[in-house]
């Protein structure tokens, strides 16, 4: 029986990249039951929520979800009563209890001179950021009146302990696990918990703790000496945005949003909407692919065909593919085209 994959294609370019990456998936000799839903903006014009609850009830029920982007100009608000295509993400990650999301960043020498750093400084990076993804300020209790709002940043022990055992588990040398321990609380537990969880369980991975501000420089100065980021959920999404530069686009990175074992995960590129190319024809659908070979591994158990997109991206880079975020002119049907001539 083959696998359930929901698609979200979402807003922008998201479905200018969603078709290519089926026919990368058709390569590799993989056939699933694609099932699409409305998402983000588009599903606020249809039904004016960014997530229904039919959209919720078919992720529960497939194998993976694969989603492209969302946002835009369109559905931009400050009113908080009116919904914002964001929310379908929050709400998504919370129903299906995606707490880990992990964005993996290494460079490709042949995209080297696309990096806004100096290839000496980015030579050998090969990091993975381990961002906790239900918890924090985006989840807590806000309140907003005429003159003041608040957002509650907090977190358990057991958000902190799960968050930090998949850190450790992906580590190969080391962890580094950033907070704002200095000045703010839930920091200060952060890291308490992490370092009881690494002398009860994993004592033989190095561990070190990093304050934001200094990680956020380190990132951009010495990125080949990190090898597992760990850190609670706004931190991550900003570290993780800065991370993906050092690639030359952010148009070139993939994410996994894990929960628990044997329930769905979801995969997507970490760029956005792009609005201001939709329908042009020319989105890099690379890191839409790369999203796509994550679904394979980690949520698919397909480590083969994963392997093999990923190393028909690397090869057709290497032969000189460049969208137009790399530098070059080739659109999305080029990019397509190049990938599978290397399948």
């Amino acid at each position: 029986m083959a696998s359930k994959i929901i698609l979200l294609p979402g807003d922008g370019i998201g479905p200018e990249i969603t078709a290519p990456t089926l026919e990368v998936l058709d390569a590799v000799g993989t056939k699933f039951d694609y099932e699409e839903h409305l998402f983000g903006g588009a599903a606020i014009d249809e039904y004016g929520t960014a997530l229904t609850e039919q959209t919720v009830a078919a992720c529960r029920s497939a194998d993976a979800v694969l989603l492209a982007c969302v946002g835009g100009p369109k559905w931009d608000t400050t009113d908080p009563a009116r919904p914002r295509p964001e929310q379908g993400l929050l709400g998504l990650r919370k129903a299906l209890g995606l707490y880990a999301n992990l964005r993996p960043v290494r460079p490709l020498p042949a995209l080297y001179d696309a990096s806004p750093l100096k290839r000496e400084i980015i030579d050998g990076t090969d990091l993975l950021v381990v961002r906790e993804l239900t918890g924090g300020i985006y989840f807590g209790e806000k309140t907003r009146t005429k003159d003041t709002a608040s957002d509650v940043c907090a977190y358990s022990r057991v958000e902190i302990e799960r968050i930090a055992r998949v850190a450790f588990r992906a580590a190969r040398r080391k962890v580094t696990s950033v907070d704002k321990a200095n000045v703010i609380e839930t920091s200060r537990l952060w890291r308490e918990v992490v370092r009881e969880l690494h002398q009860a369980e994993f004592p033989d991975v190095t561990l070190e703790h990093v304050l934001v501000d200094n990680a956020a420089m380190q990132l951009v100065s010495n990125p080949a000496d990190f090898d597992v980021i760990v850190t609670e959920n706004m931190f991550g999404d900003i570290l993780s945005d800065e991370a993906a530069t050092l690639t030359g686009s952010i148009g070139m990175l993939p994410s996994a949003s894990l929960g628990e074992p044997g329930t769905p995960a979801l995969f997507e590129p970490v760029h956005g909407s792009a609005p201001d190319i939709a329908g042009q024809g020319i989105a890099n659908p690379l890191a839409m692919f790369l999203s796509a070979a994550m679904m394979l591994r980690h949520g698919l158990d397909l480590e083969a065909e994963a392997a093999a997109i990923e190393s028909a991206v690397d090869r057709a880079l290497a032969e000189g593919l460049r969208t137009r975020d790399l530098g070059g002119s080739a659109d999305t049907r080029a990019a397509t085209q190049a990938v599978l001539s290397n399948l």
